[in-house]
């Protein structure tokens, strides 16, 4: 990927009025599934079973199974994190040193806000569950943290890539990436459907607290000794 400099003073993530109202928007709807996870509401249970039929199978193919697990693999808590220290270097190496610390602080605190949810929550996995996947089920901790290493790539990996076939190429790989992913745990039993939805309206949510973070305090960490100079 060919990615250099971002010309001009214009930052990566801008002040944005309607961060607000897309914040209140998934925050509530998350509150509410999450609240409906917990009391096994009946519309929870029917959402769930309708895609449970939708992407499992009673006669799943080795090749299926086996790229499934593959898929999985690769959007792990581990391989996420490996992801996000990995473009948290390259974003430092090309300068943009505010980027880079925020990137990887961003993957690390929805990480823990989706633990703390986890054991709040305590859902049980589905009873197929693979031995493998121990632990409680919602949020989809898989589907969170790829999620999140895609909101960092589009929000700031994206935007300093200047040829646009490649940056194109980006936006598609990575969405559909983060689709596959989440299929992948439902595919595998590892979680109900509405485990990676909420995943996703939680990473959402809190992408939308850490770009007025990085709004506010990238101008002054610029002027940190570590960050001086970087770009933002």
């Amino acid at each position: 990927m060919n990615l250099e400099r971002k010309e001009g003073n214009e930052m990566l993530i801008q002040f944005d009025h309607g961060r607000k109202f897309r914040f209140i928007v998934s925050g509530v709807i998350f509150l509410i599934l999450a609240f409906m996870v917990w009391r096994n509401a009946l519309l929870v249970s029917t959402v769930d079973a309708a895609f449970q039929t939708l992407f499992t199978s009673n006669h799943p193919s080795g090749f299926m199974t086996a790229y499934m697990k593959f898929i999985s693999f690769l959007g792990s808590p581990k391989m996420t994190l490996l992801w996000g220290l990995l473009l948290a270097v390259l974003l430092w190496g090309l300068k943009f040193k505010v980027a880079a610390l925020w990137s990887f602080a961003t993957l690390v605190t929805g990480d823990a806000w989706g633990w703390i949810i986890k054991h709040l929550i305590q859902r049980a996995r589905p009873a197929q569950h693979l031995a493998a996947d121990d632990g409680f089920s919602f949020p989809s901790g898989h589907t969170l943290g790829t999620f999140l290493i895609a909101g960092i790539v589009l929000l700031v990996v994206v935007p300093i890539i200047q040829n646009d076939l490649k940056r194109r190429v980006t936006i598609a790989i990575t969405i559909v990436f983060v689709a596959l992913l989440a299929i992948s745990r439902v595919y595998l039993y590892a979680h109900f459907p509405t485990d990676t939805i909420g995943a996703m309206l939680l990473g959402y949510t809190w992408l939308q607290i850490m770009e007025v973070f990085y709004v506010k305090l990238a101008p002054t960490m610029q002027r940190m000794r570590y960050t001086r100079y970087s770009l933002i």
